[in-house]
């Protein structure tokens, strides 16, 4: 059966979030013939809105100054007028932390249902079933939808193929202003990084209270750079403050799920691997044989870190 699916379409300075590429591909297999628009508010948003509609999406853009910086009373309000304009079956949000904000406005301003961090999401008749990690990680349940009741997701980055060439289309939503504006953005304090955005990273490289001393998270970093990969971190070196907070992967930080996940001197604390278990890939490099990582591991190693890293940094130097 035919649905309308409407993707929030989230950017920061007109950049698109890769995640949106991925929703937009999600979107077109459950639309099964229908539609797959992409609502984008925000500033300097063009070269964002060709890219979606250069993906096959319809696309319906608001862009004016105000929607500068992301404000959940505006955007939110911008959302619920593309709702209004396609009267969608199912509205999806990357499971970011603007989506996490935005979503559950959204499902809550529709009557809708909600379900949240999917790490996969299908048409089930006139609903949908979602698969979805519980517990902390331990089991995944699959959450289904009434038949016919209206669904917000928010869905992992990582958890769908990136939609393909298509071609869509471009056209303006006009601007929706708020009931009520309780709190206005005003600028951003942005952190300067060679390295990829750890959310929407492909390889990623994390560091644990294995490496005994913060300026031993160097080999790390070695071997980050030279697999072009973002930097990760245990919430243990976190609150140690031998790294800054954004480096923090688990159910307190920042949910990943990578193509390659390599763990090292990492436990494997169940916050930690709620944050990163369905990574494509884990290898876990640590000396406790008996450490909670190796259970979720695809590669393991056992033996000392500051022996092993420098081995495989040196060997894929020769490859990558």
């Amino acid at each position: 059966m035919a649905k309308t699916i409407l993707v929030f379409g989230e950017q920061r300075g007109g950049a698109l979030k890769k995640s949106v590429l991925e929703l937009v591909g999600l979107g077109s297999d459950l639309a099964d013939g229908g539609t797959v628009n992409v609502v984008l508010p925000g500033a300097s948003i063009g070269a964002a809105a060709e890219q979606l509609s250069s993906a096959g999406a319809a696309v319906h853009t608001t862009e004016d100054a105000s929607l500068e910086y992301a404000a959940p009373e505006a955007y939110c309000a911008q959302i619920e007028a593309a709702i209004e304009a396609v009267s969608p079956d199912v509205v999806l949000f990357s499971a970011t932390a603007m989506g996490r904000d935005l979503a559950p406005r959204i499902a809550a301003r529709m009557g809708a249902g909600f379900v949240s961090e999917c790490l996969a999401l299908e048409s089930a008749g006139d609903g949908f079933a979602a698969k979805k990690s519980m517990y902390g990680g331990k089991v995944n349940a699959t959450v289904t939808s009434k038949p016919g009741a209206k669904l917000v997701a928010t869905i992992k980055p990582g958890a769908h193929a990136p939609a393909g060439a298509g071609s869509g289309t471009v056209a303006p939503l006009a601007l929706k202003s708020p009931a009520a504006l309780r709190a206005k953005v005003t600028g951003l304090s942005t952190v300067e990084s060679d390295r990829p955005d750890l959310q929407e990273a492909g390889t990623i490289v994390s560091g644990g209270r294995g490496l005994k001393a913060a300026e031993n998270f160097q080999l790390v970093e070695d071997l980050a750079k030279v697999l072009g990969a973002a930097l990760g971190a245990s919430r243990a070196i976190v609150d140690a403050g031998w790294v800054p907070h954004h480096y923090q992967v688990g159910q307190t930080g920042t949910t990943v799920s990578p193509k390659l996940y390599i763990a090292i001197g990492i436990s494997g604390a169940i916050q930690h691997l709620a944050g990163m278990r369905t990574s494509g890939c884990i290898v876990a490099i640590n000396k406790d044989s008996e450490a909670p990582i190796f259970k979720v591991a695809d590669f393991g190693l056992v033996g000392d870190a500051f022996e092993i890293v420098p081995l495989l940094k040196e060997e894929l130097a020769k490859v990558v």
